[in-house]
């Protein structure tokens, strides 16, 4: 099953090797195996990790590169969109170049690339060069999880898939608050340099453990049609719910014309992917009902988990007066939870019926966010981070039983398939959530501030009362729509919370629509 999806073979056409293949090494074993995982481990987490380390910098890189904190959220959706759309290209890449080969690369180059964006001296720079990194950092997610599963021996499969499953949990939460500390005693560029070194020294690691393993190369042909078509509707789409809140939304030209493109081209993708023998993208794994209901499962709770990411930081500081080190430890404790938890959750996946795991996970992550819609000004640390640890534990009780009920409600031959359309879905979410809870958040700010402001029938009698305390009449007017915007902000996020909330418990119940498996589920099945 594994070789199926390191090869690019199927089940009834075994690859034609068009390049002899090195001789094997045999199978890695004690310190060289560990040490191998780790530094395969690392390529996945580097890539998550920088999906959320520029969250709560947003507000130093925006200030010194002269933009808004608006525009400054583009340093993260345009990572995660670039990222999404070579994840698909992956298998390709493996099949043609080798995986060890591909992962090395694209490992040595996050680095190169990590450095371009530490040296940007405008947005414009900056972007530019997250685009790029998110191109090379895509296939390292499945390729870090294929190779993983490649070294270990079938019985130690369920060790491979927590360790990559772990690194994929705890990056995103890593990330906040490497960003804060980083950003507060050194400067954001760093937040990117430190990939440098840690690239570098990983990315030789790897290749010097890895080489002599079996890394199969075939002739393979890319859908190149279909990759274009879904660089088109992906980007539209993305750019369109990003700036439509600066654009006033449809009633800009700009974004009607970003609208039709998106849907144009997406129904143009479906057609395409549906009637091509060999797609980017096979669309028809979701016949599948198992699969279809697990990964749509996964990326709407994690487009929702995500949106959390970027919104809880940034309150922490614009609101609750949080440096980025602060706001970054604030998120520490879901990491905790997530380390503590995770290798006992994956063995109750073998156990249990994965989808009371993962409804009773997303049920815990509804419980937290439900629990910050009572946030106020006043809260403590404390407060804050007990809600965090639940989210911790819920977080990694549906991730890990999600993915691989996902993987093994397919057939061996479409794993690879399966692997891809399911990782694209979930990084898709992410970058979507994310530019949906800004431009959510910025509307829900904006009406309370407008219904505050129209109910404030004794604005005058304050601003009379400040002046008569000492205030100049300016410092007054000030005052108070600082006041406003305080509570306007705090009414927003607690109203975006609420819609998360609701999102989680939503995909609790969705998750039943999956038929029941017909045993337990072992996590390391499907990859």
């Amino acid at each position: 099953m594994t070789d199926i999806v390191m090869t690019g073979g199927t089940a009834d056409t075994p690859p034609t090797h068009t390049a002899p293949q090195p001789t094997s090494v045999g199978p890695l074993t004690g310190w060289r195996l560990m040490l191998a995982a780790i530094a395969v481990g690392f390529g996945n987490f580097l890539v998550i990790l920088d999906t959320t380390i520029a969250n709560v910098s947003i507000p130093n890189i925006a200030g010194s590169l002269g933009v808004s904190s608006s525009q400054g959220t583009w340093v993260i959706t345009s990572y995660a969109v670039a990222e999404a759309i070579t994840v698909p290209l992956t298998g390709w890449l493996a099949r043609r170049f080798g995986a060890r080969r591909v992962f090395v690369t694209c490992y040595m180059a996050f680095g190169l690339l990590s450095l371009l964006c530490g040296l940007a001296y405008s947005l414009e720079m900056l972007v530019a060069a997250r685009i790029l990194l998110g191109l090379c950092g895509g296939p390292l997610i499945p390729l870090s999880q294929m190779l993983l599963l490649r070294i270990f021996p079938p019985e130690r499969a369920v060790m491979a898939t927590v360790i990559w499953s772990l690194t994929t949990l705890l990056a995103p939460v890593a990330g906040p608050i490497l960003g804060g500390v980083i950003s507060d005693s050194i400067g954001w560029p760093w937040i990117f340099f430190i990939n440098v070194p840690i690239a570098a020294m990983f990315g030789g690691i790897a290749w010097v453990l890895l080489r002599g393993q079996p890394d199969a190369k075939e002739a393979a042909s890319v859908d190149v049609v279909g990759l274009g078509l879904l660089v088109l509707w992906v980007g539209s789409f993305q750019i369109m719910i990003d700036e439509g809140r600066n654009l006033d939304w449809f009633n800009s030209g700009q974004i009607q014309s970003l609208a039709i493109i998106s849907l144009i081209g997406f129904l143009a993708f479906l057609i395409w992917e549906l009637t091509e023998d060999d797609p980017i993208i096979n669309l028809r794994i979701f016949r599948h009902r198992g699969f279809t209901v697990a990964s749509l499962t996964l990326s709407i709770s994690f487009g929702a988990f995500f949106a959390s990411l970027i919104i809880f930081p940034l309150w922490l500081q614009q609101n609750m007066g949080y440096t980025a080190t602060w706001a970054g430890l604030a998120m520490a404790f879901m990491g905790m939870t997530s380390f503590l938890f995770g290798p006992p959750v994956g063995k109750a996946a073998e156990k249990l019926d994965p989808r009371l795991l993962i409804s009773i996970g997303l049920a815990f992550m509804g419980l937290a966010h439900a629990w910050r819609t009572f946030l106020t000004p006043d809260m403590t640390f404390g407060q804050i981070a007990l809600p965090t640890m639940l989210a911790g534990l819920g977080m990694v009780m549906f991730i890990i039983p999600a993915s691989a009920m996902a993987m093994a409600s397919v057939p061996p031959r479409e794993m690879g398939d399966a692997a891809g359309l399911s990782n694209f879905m979930r990084v898709v979410a992410g970058a979507f959530g994310a530019a949906l809870a800004q431009t959510g958040w910025s509307n829900a700010m904006r009406e309370s501030s407008t219904e505050m402001a129209s109910g404030m029938t004794g604005a005058n009698a304050v601003v009379e009362t400040m002046v008569e305390s000492g205030m100049s009449p300016d410092q007054a007017v000030t005052s108070l729509s600082y006041i406003v915007d305080a509570q306007s902000m705090v009414q927003g996020t607690i109203d975006m919370f609420g819609v998360i909330t609701l999102v989680f418990f939503a995909a609790s119940a969705f998750v039943w629509l999956a038929p029941k498996p017909s045993g337990p589920i072992n996590p390391a099945a499907g990859h």
